[in-house]
């Protein structure tokens, strides 16, 4: 690419960093058309868009992941050639992955290594890892290997791995996708702390009471250009999602007057040993869910999650038969082909690697999680046709924005494999569907078309079971709400019945209420036990 001159830009300071006219082409497929951007010391700018918009693609530019068609990127007015990764950390340009770029057989301190300058290793390193993790409060054993790692437990890692680099530009790609409610105000204030030491953060996130409260300016891309900018604590959540997708999102809708049917998922005394040396024991986990029914299950990350759903799906497989039965079969000690063949349905909560591999087509996807089932295995050698059918239905049915007609499943946006994902398990009408984070990193619409699309699958009569660290989702979808905290849940009580507060106790290790006693958190609340102050507030 010829030397360009740089811009002309906006009035006032000169930016720290600036994205002008920016281009990149796939091919035939246009991801940025055009994009201005201008980033400035000691803000929070959120950049808006639905999956798809083109936001991870110029994230990738202003990191040297990729290089623009056209267009130039400047630092303090100049413009720099960003090649590489090397050269945007040599300028302070930072970024934490919505997709984690971990290597799993690596400890956390060996991955942090890798991006360090040489001679930062060892004994240093780790006491560099545990000063800034006592700083910011994102404690982590730096001898732990990546694979023994809660999802967020591996966005630590990130996060540390980034401000050891003391970056002038942190971007913060769906940072909180991961994090309970505690775990993300946290995150708030390390990152209101680097705002006020004049650092600059770019910040996406589809979370938009979340870029109310932190940001004050927000550009919006869609279709990869730019189509507004605005002062995001003048708007309102649902504005700010109406200049997203151009249209108004509408509210989620239970379905009304839908008969419980008869248990279909039931769970009696799981006991589970934790999976290596690293990793939580399931402590006699009892739950049951009925047909027509979504239960969710809220719980802080590396409580146990994980092997819950290797459990349920199979991967881990119970000590006794009889601990897990679907639709009155025994199934502790089946595999998850088993499993799948007797109607149950799974989405993980790791996309890349765990819910698709990301080097093959969408529809050898399907192939890969839907062989041995009756909607593709009666195909026989016409299986690949049937497969190229279903994704193309998926594609559809779920507004999958994707680059070519049958694309590796890599190529795609998170969100937007997680709309794959999520709407290759619902097409295939399970009877039971297990779910682990089932809006992670996708758009308001998105998000709205997903919990429809599970609350209308339970009301066809399938059991949901749905394990969410989006408490807001748990009860905008869940009819029953329990807690998994080390290892161990509580009883699954009537969402109406439960609050927030409560919910939060749990996570945090607090007994369960006896039935029929009073809320003790509801006391805590009430105006007579608060202060004046506080109880006028209340």
């Amino acid at each position: 690419m010829a030397p360009v001159a740089p811009p002309a830009r906006t009035e006032g300071p000169t930016p720290l960093f600036g994205a002008y006219g920016i281009v990149k082409r796939f091919g035939d497929f246009t991801a940025n058309d055009g994009v201005d951007l201008e980033i400035r010391a000691g803000e929070i700018h959120a950049l808006l868009g639905e999956n798809g918009a083109g936001k991870s693609t110029l994230m990738k530019i202003l990191y040297g992941l990729l290089e623009p068609t056209e267009g130039v990127v400047t630092h303090r007015g100049d413009v720099v050639r960003l090649a590489n990764p090397e050269a945007a950390r040599a300028l302070g340009i930072g970024m934490v992955f919505q997709h984690f770029s971990l290597c799993e057989n690596l400890t956390v301190s060996e991955n942090i290594a890798l991006v360090m300058p040489k001679g930062l290793n060892g004994r240093t390193l780790k006491e560099r890892i545990g000063a800034v993790g006592a700083a910011y409060g994102l404690q982590l054993d730096p001898d732990r290997p990546v694979w023994s790692l809660s999802a967020g437990e591996r966005q630590r890692i990130e996060i540390i791995r980034c401000l050891l680099q003391d970056p002038k530009l942190v971007i913060l790609d769906e940072p909180t996708s991961v994090l309970t409610p505690g775990e993300a105000e946290l995150l708030f204030t390390v990152l209101e702390r680097l705002r006020d030491e004049g650092r600059a953060l770019l910040y996406i996130s589809h979370r938009l009471d979340e870029v109310r409260r932190l940001c004050a300016r927000a550009t919006i891309l869609r279709g990869g250009r730019v189509v507004g900018a605005c002062d995001p604590r003048a708007e309102t959540a649902r504005s700010l999602a109406a200049m997203m997708v151009g249209v108004q999102v509408g509210e989620v809708k239970p379905p009304s007057g839908v008969p419980a049917g008869p248990e279909r998922l039931v769970l009696s005394g799981l006991a589970l040993p934790a999976p290596g040396l690293h990793g939580t024991t399931l402590d006699g986990v009892s739950l049951s869910v009925r047909g027509g029914e979504i239960v969710g299950i809220a719980g802080i990350a590396g409580n146990g999650q994980a092997e819950l759903f290797d459990a349920l799906s199979g991967e881990a497989l119970a000590p006794e038969p009889g601990m897990v039965r679907f639709d009155r079969v025994d199934s502790g000690r089946l595999g998850i082909t088993a499993r799948r063949r007797n109607g149950a349905g799974f989405v993980p909560e790791e996309r890349n690697g765990h819910g698709a591999a990301p080097t093959l087509s969408l529809s050898d996807n399907a192939i890969l999680s839907r062989h041995a089932t009756a909607d593709l295995s009666r195909f026989g050698f016409l299986r690949r046709a049937a497969a190229k059918a279903l994704a193309r239905a998926v594609i559809d049915a779920f507004d999958v924005r994707k680059a070519g007609p049958d694309p590796a499943a890599g190529t795609l946006s998170g969100g937007n494999l997680q709309k794959y994902l999520m709407g290759r398990e619902i097409l295939a009408e399970p009877g039971i569907l297990v779910v682990n984070q089932p809006t992670w990193g996708v758009d308001a619409l998105a998000a709205a078309h997903i919990r429809q699309a599970l609350l209308d699958l339970a009301a066809r009569g399938a059991a949901v079971l749905v394990i969410s660290q989006d408490l807001d989702e748990l009860f905008e979808i869940a009819g029953r709400i329990a807690v998994l905290h080390d290892g161990t849940l509580s009883p699954a009580v009537p969402a109406a019945e439960t609050t927030r507060e409560t919910l939060g106790l749990l996570m945090g290790g607090a007994t369960p209420p006896v039935a029929g006693a009073p809320d003790p958190t509801r006391a805590i609340l009430a105006p007579e036990n608060l202060a004046p102050e506080a109880a006028h507030a209340h």
